[in-house]
């Protein structure tokens, strides 16, 4: 059942609403692994890390809200409870305990080469189905792009 009646069609919002429950999804979990590794961090890069890593959780939070609410008004009722996220998120663990700064960041890329790689696949996905939403899917793309890369440099100085 829907509340709210959206402007697609029901196979069109079939597609859209399976591609923003992934996406929010992933993001939700994006969000907890980088303030697990935000609490966790030690080592020579902590300070700049340490902050980084609360541009990723802002950055994750936003736009995951902004998914929730794509989703919302095209009438699929978002799912972002904790043991949805356990069962189907696409993001690697991250390990328990303290993880040095560049365990960190090697962890982060691989994180973000998966999340990238999936929201991009729905934004193939998605583009017949709903122009909008494959615009959000780039936006959101780029974005996260942009942090990958962010911490990719990071370990390339300490790495040499």
């Amino acid at each position: 059942m829907t509340v709210i009646n959206g402007p697609l069609p029901d196979s069109e919002r079939a597609i859209v609403g399976s591609a923003l429950q992934a996406t929010l999804v992933d993001l939700l979990d994006l969000s907890l692994v980088a303030k697990q590794a935000h609490w966790n961090l030690y080592g020579p890069g902590f300070r700049s890390i340490h902050l980084q890593l609360d541009e990723v959780v802002i950055a994750a939070r936003d736009y995951a809200d902004t998914v929730a609410e794509r989703a919302a008004a095209l009438g699929v009722s978002p799912d972002g409870r904790a043991d949805t996220i356990a069962a189907t998120s696409g993001v690697p663990d991250f390990p328990a305990g303290w993880t040095k700064d560049v365990d960190v960041v090697e962890t982060l890329v691989r994180t973000f080469a998966a999340v990238i790689g999936r929201v991009r696949g729905r934004i193939e996905e998605t583009g017949a189905a709903d122009a909008v939403t494959q615009d959000l899917l780039i936006g959101l793309t780029a974005d996260l792009e942009k942090h990958s890369w962010m911490f990719q440099a990071e370990n390339a100085v300490q790495r040499g």
